[in-house]
C-alpha cells in the first residue's frame, strides 16, 4: 500500500521504517529540512537500535522516501499516519497545536479517499476533532476515515516492539477501516484489538498510567525496605512471581522519565479534572516519582554534607539506556540540583551527551570515557543503567576516584560483588556498603 507518515520523530521514524519492512511504499514527511536531508542520506537523527539499518535498506530499494513537500506526501496515499509531537503545556495539559496544523494540511492536500490513522498520543476526543476538521475542508466526493492507532513502542527497543508487540489497538466504528488496518498488521501475528475510537485513546493513557503506578509503588516499597532492613530486589522477585502482579516494572530506582510516562500521567490527571474527577492515585504516583528523582542528592548530603565544590561524576544522562533521549530524564534533574548545590559536575554518557548539552549547556563538563568522568571525583552518582556502566570492572571506582562514594540510583551492582572493593556504596532499597580494606 502507499502510506505517508507525518512526523519524523521517534514514533514516526520507527513506524515508517517498519512499515517499509512489511512491504509497503512509505513516504515520511517533516517540516524540518535539516532532519529530512539527514534521513535522505541514510542517517538517523535519533539513536534507536536497529533503526538506521532499516532506513538505509529501504531507501536503497526505493520503498521509503523522505520529503518536506506536502503535495508529494499527501496528494495520493491510501493511508496517512499522524505521528507529530503532542508536547505538554505548563499546566500539564496536552498541546495539540501540531495536531491542528497537520490536520489542516492533510485536508488541504488530499485528492483521493484515504484512511487517516492517529499514532500521536492524544486526549480522549481528539480523533473526533480531527474528523470534524477533515470533513469541514475536503470536497464531498472524497471519503476520509479517521482511526485511532495508539503506539506502544519503548524507546531503546522500539523496532523490536513494532514486530513483537503484545497487541495492536485499532479504534474505529467503521468495519471497512478496521479491516484495512488489520490487513496491514496481520503479517506481524500480534493480537489485534478493535475498539471504538475513544476507548483506543484511553487505552494508551491507561496503559502508561498503570506502568507508572507500578514503578512508583515499588520505589515506595524500596524506601521502606531501607528503613526496616529488607532487600528490595528479593521483595520485588517475591511479589513478581504472583501471576496477578508479574515481574515487569518492579525494578526500584530513581523513577521514570522520558517523553511518555511523565507527560501522559499528568495529562490523564488533567483529563480527569476536566470531567470533575479527582485522580488521587495518579497524583500520588507523580508526587512519588518527583521525590524519587531527587533521592541521590538527599543521600549524598546525608553522607558528606555540603556538596559545594565537591567533584561529582554523573554516570548516565539519557532517561533510560539505549536511547539518546534526555526528556524528563532523572539525570538532567540531578545535574541541575548538583549545580544549584555548587558541585563541580562531570557527566558521562555513551550516546546522549549532544542532547544533554542542549539542555545543560556548559554548566557541567562532559566525558566520553567513564574513566575521565571518575578521575579524582569525590562522589559518583549512577543515574542511567547503561549495560556499559553495569559491566565496568568495579575496581575502576577506587582506581580513579578520591575516597570513592558511589550512589547507585539504578541498583546496577550486586551487593556481594561491590563488597569486595574499598568503596562506600549506597543504592535504592538495599543495605549500604561501607568502605573496607
Amino acid at each position: 500500500m502507499k502510506i505517508t507518515v507525518a512526523g519524523a520523530g521517534y514514533v514516526g521514524l520507527v513506524t515508517c521504517a517498519c512499515l517499509a519492512e512489511l512491504g509497503h511504499y512509505v513516504t515520511c514527511i517533516d517540516i524540518q529540512k535539516e532532519k529530512i536531508e539527514m534521513l535522505q542520506n541514510g542517517r538517523s537523527p535519533i539513536y534507536e537500535p536497529g533503526l538506521e539499518p532499516l532506513l538505509q535498506k529501504h531507501l536503497q530499494n526505493g520503498t521509503l522516501q523522505f520529503t518536506t513537500d506536502s503535495h508529494q506526501a499527501y496528494s495520493n496515499p491510501e493511508i496517512i499516519y499522524i505521528a507529530v509531537g503532542t508536547p505538554e503545556k505548563e499546566d500539564g495539559t496536552v498541546d495539540l497545536k501540531y495536531i491542528h496544523v497537520i490536520t489542516h494540511t492533510i485536508a488541504h492536500y488530499i485528492k483521493n479517499d484515504v484512511l487517516i490513522c492517529t499514532k500521536s498520543t492524544v486526549p480522549v476526543g481528539t480523533n473526533d476533532l480531527i474528523k470534524e476538521i477533515i470533513y469541514s475542508r475536503i470536497p464531498s466526493n472524497i471519503k476520509a476515515e479517521v482511526v485511532a492507532t495508539p503506539e506502544f513502542l519503548r524507546e531503546g527497543s522500539a523496532v523490536f516492539d513494532f514486530f513483537h508487540g503484545d497487541r495492536i489497538v485499532i479504534g474505529t466504528d467503521n468495519p471497512e477501516a478496521a479491516s484495512i488496518m488489520e490487513q496491514i498488521y496481520l503479517p506481524l501475528k500480534i493480537p489485534i484489538i478493535t475498539t471504538d475510537i475513544r476507548s483506543a485513546e484511553m487505552i494508551k493513557y491507561a496503559s502508561n498510567a498503570f506502568l507508572a503506578t507500578k514503578i512508583s509503588f515499588i520505589n515506595e516499597i524500596a524506601n521502606i525496605c531501607e528503613k526496616v532492613g529488607a532487600n528490595i530486589e528479593e521483595v520485588a522477585y517475591g511479589i513478581g512471581q504472583d501471576k496477578r502482579i508479574g515481574p515487569n516494572f518492579l525494578k526500584a530506582g530513581i523513577g521514570f522519565g522520558g517523553s511518555c510516562f511523565p507527560k501522559d500521567t499528568k495529562a490523564l490527571v488533567q483529563l480527569a479534572g476536566d470531567v470533575e474527577h479527582s485522580f488521587e492515585l495518579l497524583e500520588s504516583v507523580i508526587k512519588v516519582n518527583n521525590h524519587q528523582q531527587s533521592l541521590p542528592i538527599l543521600k549524598a548530603k546525608q553522607k558528606i554534607g555540603s556538596l559545594h565544590n565537591k567533584k561529582v561524576a554523573l554516570l548516565g544522562l539519557s532517561f533510560k539506556p539505549d536511547t539518546d533521549d534526555v526528556r524528563e530524564s532523572a539525570s538532567i534533574k540531578i545535574a541541575k540540583e548538583l549545580i544549584q548545590e555548587g558541585a563541580i559536575v562531570r557527566a558521562y554518557d555513551p550516546i546522549a551527551i549532544p542532547n544533554a548539552k542542549k539542555v545543560l549547556g556548559d554548566t557541567i563538563e562532559y566525558a566520553y570515557d567513564i574513566r575521565f568522568a571518575l578521575h579524582e571525583a569525590e562522589l559518583a552518582i549512577i543515574a542511567t543503567d547503561w549495560e556499559h556502566i553495569k559491566h565496568v570492572p568495579l575496581d575502576i571506582f577506587h582506581t580513579f576516584m578520591e575516597d570513592p562514594i558511589i550512589i547507585d540510583g539504578r541498583n546496577c551492582y550486586p551487593l556481594r560483588e561491590i563488597q569486595k572493593y574499598p568503596v562506600t556504596y549506597m543504592s535504592i532499597g538495599r543495605a549500604n556498603v561501607h568502605k573496607s580494606g
